[in-house]
């Protein structure tokens, strides 16, 4: 597999990568410049050249990936034995610049209820890299007269994120159809609907978060009706709502679509840092556990 295959397999599995370029190479070096590899926590795909200037990177590539890093960075070497260096000698005699690229998973976010909120939002977010899924019961809110063709024309013409649309007449089914890790904002023209979808989020495993939009009146009776249904508090603390960012009292459907998705968007970079540390401190598990294995077998042996 080529280094673009596996940046393409890791998008589509949603697992954090870094693709790395030689930038620039001047004098000798073991490739040219332009090559690429694609590092991921636990792989890695093509080469750069080998020996201490491919372990440099790949070790960097991996620190970037454990703080969630989505800054690109450069970094210079230089091949040569008078230079101090970790994984060994590399006396090619030239330098090279390499160029690491964090690519993280794209966020998804669910919108349940396309109405004038809604679509607000949908215009938002659909100009993110983001995956959106649009989901409604009402056929007419998703119909080309009205939110066009998304990428083409219509409010989310310009549209440089995935639009899915979910015409569904029991909406809170499109749950089943999200990847893990989704954002889910509950937002519809009835709030039966709304409980339901909020109810059916309560026992989805893998979102990572959801958000009902409305008064605290509104949530006191949900809330009520939710744990005569049987949710603990420490479920229902799943929920947050209101939702949107603190300050904007405006009740512009325009306004609260700036509030709501300035917050996605922060739970997003939160839930980006907060599993490349998890998966980072698995994969540094994975590979400690053998480790502790031989020293285990070891000590018995010189029993």
């Amino acid at each position: 597999m080529d280094w673009l295959e596996a940046a393409q397999q890791f998008r589509a599995a949603r697992t954090p990568s870094v693709i790395v370029t030689l930038a620039t190479v001047r004098g000798h070096a073991p490739r040219n410049g332009g090559a690429k590899m694609v590092v991921s926590d636990g792989a890695v795909f093509g080469t750069i050249g080998g020996g201490n200037l491919e372990a440099t990177a790949v070790a960097r590539a991996r620190d970037l990936l454990s703080g969630g890093g989505a800054e690109p960075e450069l970094m210079t070497l230089t091949l040569s034995d008078r230079v101090t260096t970790e994984y060994g000698v590399q006396c090619c005699g030239g330098e090279v610049t390499i160029l690491l690229e964090p690519v993280r998973p794209l966020p998804v976010v669910a919108v349940f209820g396309v109405g004038h909120v809604g679509l607000e939002l949908a215009r938002i977010l659909s100009r993110q890299q983001v995956e959106l899924h649009l989901v409604d019961s009402r056929a007419e809110m998703l119909a080309p007269e009205r939110i066009g063709m998304p990428g083409v024309s219509g409010p989310l013409a310009d549209t440089v994120g995935t639009v899915h649309l979910h015409g569904l007449p029991v909406p809170e089914s499109a749950l089943g159809l999200l990847p893990l890790g989704a954002h889910v904002l509950v937002m519809t023209h009835d709030h039966v609907e709304d409980l339901a979808i909020v109810e059916a989020a309560l026992v989805t495993e893998g979102l990572a978060s959801i958000g009902l939009i409305g008064s605290t009146s509104k949530w006191a009776r949900f809330r009520a009706r939710l744990r005569e249904a049987g949710h603990d508090e420490a479920v229902l603390a799943r929920v947050e709502t209101p939702i949107g960012i603190a300050g904007i009292r405006s009740k512009d459907p325009a306004a609260i679509a700036v509030s709501v998705a300035a917050r996605v968007l922060q739970q997003a970079e939160e839930q980006a840092v907060t599993r490349a540390r998890a998966e980072h401190g698995s994969a540094e598990r994975d590979v400690a556990a053998p480790t502790a294995a031989s020293d285990r077998a070891q000590a018995r042996t010189a029993q």
